[in-house]
């Protein structure tokens, strides 16, 4: 259960200032930059752009002499950009050399981008900045509003595990314990397998310092972070895989308004002669450079986990779960994929309170991504159905005391100081309208 509002504050974040907070994909893997947590292996760098305009036209038209390059970055989101310090980040050191090239200095227009989307349409879409450094390219983010460079990298999600252990498929990792993002691909598709502890975190940071606390065999987060702090904190103890996938690894580009194709044009020219330098950046922030690895595809349960088009950011709505077999047909609980529960009918909003119906929609704004939409859902374990059944009148202690202080051991995380009193009320008024008794 996550609120918009502070999407993706983690565990050892909490009670920072808000400009402070970041988001989970971040979630939900809006962008390198954007998301600030989400994106992780890059595989290819640049270093020859074919088909790219040649460098002294590009500069030609790329804007007015003396100009400052303006770019949007966040002033707290390393390893990608930071207002603080001498460490500028990922994108910025980009920035500069694309800006460098050009003829141009820099200037960077600092925005917070918790709020996603809005972000974007406030300050690159309404003429505050020219360009955006790690912008994913796919028309799942902007749709057509956006134009995009020439891709600097590929980046996405990584298994993070010890220097002297490897994976090759999910079944490595039965009877293990691993860290997963909240709201993410991997957090999904290891929902199929039941002889993996998932743990749940908000940010992948807190994951990977679990993992390198022992409490953890293994994470299964965002890569550029897991990297960067692999790289500048735990010297290099840990083996960081990019994995291959639906929805696990994208593109990324400079983003720019779509009447900016001079300038995109001006800067794919100078990046055909950039790829070295960016490679450099990149190593000096620990961004993974190996190519993602897919799963054996003997492990059946890998390509079988689906996931429908995914929101980028706050205001893109919520993920749904559906596994299935085969194309149209539902998936069995004995075959170890997430299956939901056959929906027993339409809720009849008429014979909920307010407070029911207002539940229900934070419910499936947000916990629907584990539970399952009107916590419909086949898995028993985490079917919030039966809580009635299980706990009888010891049901409503249950799940206060479970929301506000988590279940770590089984993935649960706290959601004291994300969600509110009165949202715990509304959502628990909502799970008594659906509980089942048999």
């Amino acid at each position: 259960m996550q609120r918009d509002r502070n999407a993706g504050v983690t565990p050892t974040q909490a009670g920072t200032p808000a400009h402070r907070r970041r988001p989970t994909v971040r979630a939900r893997c809006r962008s390198a930059l954007l998301a600030a947590v989400p994106f992780l292996a890059a595989m290819g760098l640049a270093t020859a752009l074919p088909g790219a305009p040649a460098a002294a036209a590009a500069m030609a038209v790329a804007a007015p002499a003396h100009a400052p390059l303006r770019v949007c970055a966040d002033p707290d989101n390393l390893p990608f950009s930071s207002a603080e310090g001498s460490v500028r980040g990922l994108s910025l050191e980009i920035a500069q050399l694309v800006a460098d090239a050009l003829g141009r200095s820099l200037e960077p227009v600092w925005t917070v981008t918790i709020f996603g989307k809005r972000s974007l349409r406030t300050t690159l879409l309404a003429g505050q900045c020219d360009a955006f450094v790690g912008l994913p390219e796919t028309t799942d983010f902007m749709g057509k509003r956006l134009i995009y460079s020439q891709p600097l990298f590929t980046m996405g999600y990584a298994l993070v595990l010890p220097a002297d252990r490897d994976a090759h498929g999910l079944a490595d990792l039965d009877g293990k314990r691993v860290g997963v993002q909240f709201a993410t691909s991997p957090q999904s598709l290891l929902a199929t397998r039941p002889a993996v502890t998932a743990v749940t975190f908000m940010d992948p940071g807190a994951a990977v310092a679990a993992l390198a606390r022992g409490e953890l065999d293994a994470a299964f987060v965002w890569g550029p972070v897991a990297g960067y702090l692999d790289h500048t904190e735990l010297a290099g103890r840990f083996h960081i895989v990019p994995v291959a996938g639906e929805d696990m690894q994208w593109p990324v580009g400079i983003g720019f308004a779509r009447d900016q194709t001079a300038l995109r044009d001006a800067v794919d020219g100078v990046l055909a002669g950039l790829g070295d330098a960016i490679g450099q950046v990149a190593q000096k922030y620990g961004l993974p450079t190996q190519a993602p690895v897919r799963f054996a595809a003997a492990d059946r349960d890998w390509p079988a986990a689906r996931e429908p088009a995914r929101a980028w950011g706050p205001e893109g709505g919520r993920i749904v779960l559906a596994a299935a077999t085969t194309e149209g047909e539902p998936a069995s609980a004995s075959s170890n994929q997430l299956a939901l529960a056959r929906p027993t009918g339409p809720i009849d909003m008429g014979e909920m309170s307010a407070e029911a119906v207002q539940g229900r929609s934070i419910f499936n704004g947000i916990c629907s991504h584990c539970h399952g939409p009107n916590a419909e859902q086949a898995v028993s374990r985490i079917n919030l159905r039966l809580l009635q059944r299980r706990y009888g009148e010891k049901m409503d202690d249950v799940f206060i005391y479970t929301v506000t202080h988590g279940r770590p051991s089984k993935g649960m995380p706290n959601w004291s100081g994300i969600l509110t009193d009165d949202d715990f009320v509304k959502i628990r008024a909502f799970l008594h309208t659906v509980q089942q008794s048999e």
